[in-house]
């Protein structure tokens, strides 16, 4: 596991969007559009179904997850962060997550998921194992 910075920490929870790629069974690449948030030193992504991402976790827990930044470098390229990693399933969890996550994505006082009992359904915790992209937390 390596740390993330401070900086990186920020653009995991400012509420734009992730992108995680996934491992399908032939080796191609799966991408979801995913809502980030932080549990410790962890990244944690909620989802309520099963799905293709849920599968291909199962099988090959190898992630890689990306995510735009506030601000450039000094060539004016916009700051991104490319997080790979190992992504654990844990059960249950998904819809109070999705809820806190919502608080930035969508707004204060909102309920999401927007359902009467929703599905338990899975925690996504990514452990960072590389960090990459344009910004103060690259090399």
């Amino acid at each position: 596991m390596v740390t993330m910075s401070k900086e990186l920490r920020q653009a995991l929870t400012a509420g734009r969007l992730g992108h995680l790629v996934t491992l399908n069974a032939d080796g191609g690449p799966q991408v979801s559009a995913v809502w980030t948030g932080l549990d410790g030193d962890h990244i944690v992504i909620g989802h309520l179904m099963g799905g293709r991402k849920v599968t291909n976790i199962a099988r090959d827990p190898r992630v890689a997850l990306t995510v735009e930044a506030a601000g450039a470098n000094p060539v004016g390229m916009a700051n991104y962060a490319i997080v790979y990693g190992t992504a654990a399933l844990v059960e249950g969890g998904a819809p109070e997550l999705l809820q806190r996550l919502a608080e930035v994505y969508v707004g204060p006082g909102v309920k999401f998921p927007p359902m009467d009992n929703p599905p338990a359904g899975h925690v996504i915790r990514v452990t960072p194992e590389r960090i990459g992209g344009v910004g103060p937390w690259a090399d």
